[in-house]
């Protein structure tokens, strides 16, 4: 199969894109190693340009003109930072050749990550934004089943000051056990683990002054410090 959407004079329908998804999904979720995976992400991921990575970033920026200004900016700069970043670091490793030193078996529960993007790539809004939806998903996808971190960056913010983390060595997302029933979550094929909230006498890794003052308040309340 031909570079995806390499023809841009010549973009396809609805339908013909699907069609080119699914089929890319199929081929990806056969890979048999995160050496092969990455391999194969990094043919359809560099047919494309630092141009789309602009593209995708005006698009988000579309879609949090509601945020708060700071929450927005903070959101924006990280998200960007995080296209363009995992773009280069493709790049970097396609030309280096790391793919092929990279032996680890994928599991089943990885490779179903496909299924979930091939599903979700399936819309109504023609070829265009069939292809950033599906570049965004090869990012994410590269991220935790090839580089094994993970899908939102380490800075990442959410609602409440909470942000994903690295520490001792272990990834921590304050989101991870939160995404319910959301079909395009990407939970559930991420390394992270959940943020820790409140434990016995045991603050968050990075409280903010919320989760500070929860902390203190269950102290206060459970731990016989109240007098």
């Amino acid at each position: 199969m031909t570079p995806f959407f390499s023809d841009r004079t010549n973009l396809p329908g609805v339908e013909e894109a699907c069609s080119q998804v699914v089929a890319e999904c199929h081929n990806l979720r056969l890979a048999p190693t995160r050496g092969e995976l990455g391999r194969q992400i990094a043919r359809l991921v560099l047919a494309h340009t630092p141009f789309d990575i602009q593209r995708m970033k005006r698009n988000f920026e579309a879609k949090v003109l509601d945020l708060t200004p700071e929450y927005r900016d903070r959101l924006t700069k990280k998200i960007t930072e995080h296209l363009l970043g995992t773009y280069q670091r493709i790049r970097l490793a396609d030309q280096q050749g790391l793919f092929k030193t990279l032996h680890e078996p994928l599991s089943p529960g990885q490779r179903e990550y496909w299924d979930m993007v091939a599903g979700q790539c399936r819309n109504n809004d023609g070829g265009d934004a069939s292809e950033l939806r599906f570049l965004k998903y090869l990012l994410a996808g590269y991220c935790m089943l090839v580089e094994n971190v993970p899908g939102h960056p380490v800075g990442m913010p959410f609602p409440g000051g909470d942000e994903v983390e690295f520490t001792d060595g272990i990834y921590y997302c304050p989101v991870k056990e939160k995404s319910g029933d959301v079909d395009a979550a990407l939970c559930p094929y991420c390394p992270a683990r959940q943020t820790p909230t409140i434990g016995y006498l045991r603050p968050a890794t990075r409280p903010t002054e919320r989760t500070k003052q929860e902390f203190i308040d269950n102290c206060y309340q459970f731990h016989n410090f109240n007098g």
